[in-house]
């Protein structure tokens, strides 16, 4: 019957997603033809890998409204190859090129058979954003020239970037009808490209800025072929060139340099490139998903593979998740992986029914696509957002970008990798912290009451994120978890991040996922994303950057009317006689929550002494009674009190109520005054509450649930049941 039900849904979503696939096959037709150009390789190639991408992993991926085909971020690197690979014969190079495209679609098979997908986790995220605004700023150097009507201009990235002024003063002076036509086309769809979105007319945004391009220009040629004097004045070589018959001319890759050290450098690279660039487009596109779905990383990769080795062997380029071409597919309403498959049969009835309408279509056009796009992956927007996050990140951002424009991408994510662990080093001026525990277990999970609850030791970074990554996706997302980096000495940006995005999918989800144990942290800035170092246990911060959990308890505190101090120096003098404080040494108070009567706080203390010392980090109450209250133990019913039973002691029974008797374990000197302290009133609400350890004295009621600190919604429970018993307390 489900499966009745799910075959009617899906043919009940093919029109929204047909009109979808439509859409993004008009976005994709000339990014496929401007990207395979700008990649030094046959404009059909960029075609072919969007068609087979559509069609295998529409049928054997596990995504759901992503959208495939060439990406932006394997231009540099695939033109590096073809460059290299030809030495000089560029048509050669990409013959070459295509046989590392199949080997590195192999590699990713193999990759995701081994559910290997998390390696992505591996690179920091500054310098992920740092390679991708160098191969933004590779892609922008070339395509600026090819967008002027320039077809000759060489050099490496930085010697481009030096040469725009020189290209754009002879451009503006140039008497070459066909390149000044040309270059004018181009300039045409740049202004296209970065006004379209603030044009509000809901005609002209039926058509997506791309097509546009397409039909002006296409529109320009038969202008001059039916109603002008004058020929058209664009020479051939400024056109788009397709194969007569595109059916019967696939080129086939070429493996004589297999042995070779650059034919391996460019399949790692090709490799590389298109897993990090297919990996954060998944996780991207999983948020926008209106259904909140969760897509199969591994057996996506495996598609992705297998669909890159077949695009190979025709002539096509690397297939990897496209997210721009992805979210329009979401923004139409996309709903599954059929919206990929239209995609791909639009693209197919374009190039078979329209391929001479697309030779009309100049270089420059397509060239200002990508001279946009590569401006958009090297914003300085993107810069600042860096910075935002702090000072470190920017250094790390810069760094891995200059070292990606000046030597290769590879060299650049390596040297990214390796400048963030310095830093880490630095922050933490502690080496060993890292190479002691880097390939420790250092992730604990279990269920307490209904929740989950991950502790987090030692550092969480890049190098280690994949343990808790596991842990996490293990955990439905409709559940509530508390994770709690208490036990770490160092928790960094890419993890925060991560943390943030689980908090969004476990939200959409109807689930809540929070963070604790970050209060005693000093931060790069106040940017959530920020890495974060705890402090040692001596320091006391005075002031600082409030983490999440501290702003929601702050409005706690504005709601139940406490005083709130996130960063106290309070002693509380009253803990260590309470027995639970005896064997235990107190090293600070933070997170105050106080009024007259009560304070809700978090302690560090240790207990154990060398080897066998250990820092414990908890959030407990404390109750001013204003009266004398008998002094007792209570717990619930557990394996410790049958010990305490065999060692002697006596669980006090209350008369009448004997299931309190069962669920608590009572113990006291005095039992006469503990049974009067025990009214039916406060035998009752007790019962009916969350059984919490309590210790009463002479000063006051010490009250906890558990040996870990407590997230927000734990917190404000234990707040309102500490101001039910002290008011019970006050009619004992």
């Amino acid at each position: 019957m489900n499966q009745k039900n799910t075959f009617k849904t899906f043919l009940g979503q093919i029109p929204k997603n047909l009109f979808s696939g439509f859409v993004v096959s008009l976005i994709a037709l000339p990014l496929g033809l401007g990207l395979a150009l700008a990649s030094g390789a046959p404009p059909i190639s960029g075609v072919i890998a969007a068609i087979v991408g559509g069609i295998v992993v529409a049928l054997l991926g596990g995504s759901n409204v992503t959208i495939t085909g060439l990406g932006n971020g394997l231009v540099v690197v695939i033109l590096a190859a073809i460059t290299t690979l030809g030495n000089g014969n560029m048509y050669q190079g990409y013959l070459f090129t295509l046989a590392a495209i199949v080997l590195s679609g192999i590699i990713m098979i193999l990759l995701g058979f081994l559910r290997l997908g998390s390696l992505g986790d591996f690179f920091p995220a500054s310098a992920i954003q740092g390679m991708l605004a160098a191969i933004g700023i590779g892609i922008f150097a070339k395509q600026f020239h090819v967008m002027l009507g320039n077809l000759d201009a060489k050099g490496s990235i930085v010697e481009l970037l030096l040469q725009i002024p020189e290209g754009i003063y002879h451009f503006v002076q140039t008497d070459n009808t066909s390149i000044f036509y040309a270059g004018l086309i181009g300039v045409l769809s740049l202004l296209i490209m970065t006004f379209y979105s603030k044009i509000r007319n809901r005609y002209f945004q039926l058509i997506p800025a791309p097509m546009w391009i397409v039909v002006i220009s296409v529109g320009m040629y038969y202008y001059f072929e039916m109603f002008s004097p004058v020929h058209y004045p664009i020479e051939k070589e400024l056109l788009i060139e397709l194969p007569n018959d595109i059916l019967s001319n696939f080129a086939f890759p070429d493996f004589g340099m297999l042995s070779e050290l650059s034919f391996i450098n460019a399949v790692i690279s090709i490799t590389l490139i298109a897993s990090i660039e297919s990996l954060l487009s998944i996780k991207a596109v999983d948020k926008l998903d209106p259904l909140k779905r969760r897509s199969n990383v591994n057996k996506d990769i495996r598609a992705l593979g297998i669909a890159t080795v077949i695009s190979g062997f025709l002539g096509g380029l690397n297939v990897v998740t496209v997210i721009a071409r992805s979210s329009v597919n979401v923004h139409n309403k996309g709903s599954n992986r059929s919206a990929n498959f239209f995609h791909a049969g639009f693209l197919l009835l374009f190039v078979l029914l329209f391929a001479s309408e697309l030779r009309k279509i100049p270089l420059p056009a397509l060239a200002a696509i990508l001279v946009y796009t590569g401006y958009k992956l090297a914003s300085p927007e993107n810069l600042q957002k860096v910075f935002r996050i702090g000072s470190e990140q920017l250094i790390i951002f810069l760094v891995t970008l200059s070292v990606t424009i000046t030597t290769s991408l590879i060299t650049g994510i390596l040297v990214g990798i390796i400048i963030t662990l310095i830093i880490h080093i630095i922050i933490n001026k502690n080496v060993m912290l890292f190479l002691k525990n880097v390939l420790k277990p250092n992730v604990l999970m279990f269920t307490e009451d209904g929740k989950y609850y991950v502790s987090v030791k030692n550092f969480s970074s890049f190098l280690n994120y994949t343990k808790l990554k596991s842990k996490l996706n293990q955990i439905p997302e409709t559940q509530e978890t508390i994770v709690d980096f208490s036990l770490c000495d160092f928790v960094d940006h890419s993890v925060m991040e991560n943390m943030s995005s689980y908090a969004e999918s476990f939200a959409r989800k109807g689930g809540h996922f929070e963070v604790i144990g970050l209060d005693d942290s000093k931060s790069g800035s106040e940017h959530p994303f920020a890495l974060r170092k705890i402090l040692p246990k001596q320091i006391v911060p005075k002031q600082g950057v409030l983490t999440k959990r501290q702003k929601s308890i702050q409005q706690i505190s504005e709601e139940m009317h406490y005083n709130y101090d996130a960063f106290s120096d309070l002693e509380m003098e009253e803990l260590p006689q309470f027995g639970y404080f005896k064997t235990r040494k107190i090293d600070k108070i933070s997170n105050v929550l106080s009024n007259e009567d009560c304070t809700l706080f978090d302690v560090q203390f240790s207990e154990g002494e060398l080897i066998a010392k250990q820092v414990i980090k908890m959030t407990m109450l404390h109750i001013h009674p204003q009266k004398e209250v008998p002094s007792f133990t209570l717990d619930k019913e557990g394996i410790f009190e049958y010990l305490y039973h065999f060692a002697g002691f006596k669980d006090i029974n209350i008369v009448g109520h004997p299931d309190f008797s069962k669920r608590f374990f009572l113990l006291g000197k005095n039992e006469e005054k503990i049974r009067a302290f025990f009214t039916d009133e406060l035998i009752l609400f007790l019962e009916s509450n969350k059984q919490y350890h309590i210790e009463a004295s002479k000063v006051g009621l010490l009250i906890f649930s558990s040996e870990r600190l407590a997230s927000v919604k734990e917190m404000k429970a234990l707040a309102y049941f500490g101001s039910s018993l002290r008011k019970i307390i006050k009619k004992c």
